[in-house]
């Protein structure tokens, strides 16, 4: 907290953070490649520090998952697919936001495991205030503590 003129406590500004800023194309190939067979976060960093960008990474997949000792062709997903759960996003308010861009939370991006693309809806700027997160499962084990007590 800073303090105003009148030695009254403030906020203090958080700095935009800077980045890269996908293309539409780009995010579409990203989107392509995390929905993909087999591509989690970890082996999306992998694919593109190895290939250099998602679009080439999507075509080396095939040979990259032979080589890799696939019985069977692995699923790609299509442009069209992407596209519509773009234009879904998009219908709902929404926004993805890639590791590298300004908007993607900076807290999250430090995490092992991040996920390359976020759903944003909303104020991204709440993102970079400090907060706490409760994460839940889905399916609790019964021997799992009950909130509240």
């Amino acid at each position: 907290m800073a303090t105003d003129s009148a030695g009254r406590s403030t906020p203090r500004a958080t700095p935009r953070a800077s980045g890269i800023v996908l293309s539409d194309r780009q995010r579409i190939a990203w989107l392509r490649l995390i929905r993909s067979d087999n591509v989690g976060p970890a082996t999306f960093r992998d694919l593109i520090n190895h290939c250099g960008t998602a679009e080439n990474a999507l075509a080396a997949l095939p040979e990259l998952s032979a080589r890799g000792g696939a019985r069977r062709a692995m699923r790609i997903t299509s442009v069209e697919e992407a596209e519509r759960e773009m234009a879904l996003v998009q219908k709902s308010g929404a926004r993805l936001v890639g590791i590298g861009e300004p908007d993607y939370p900076p807290a999250l991006r430090q995490i092992d495991g991040a996920p390359p693309l976020l759903t944003i809806k909303g104020d991204s700027e709440t993102a970079v205030r400090p907060s706490t997160g409760i994460v839940g499962a889905a399916m609790p084990r019964s021997s799992a503590p009950s909130w509240p007590p």
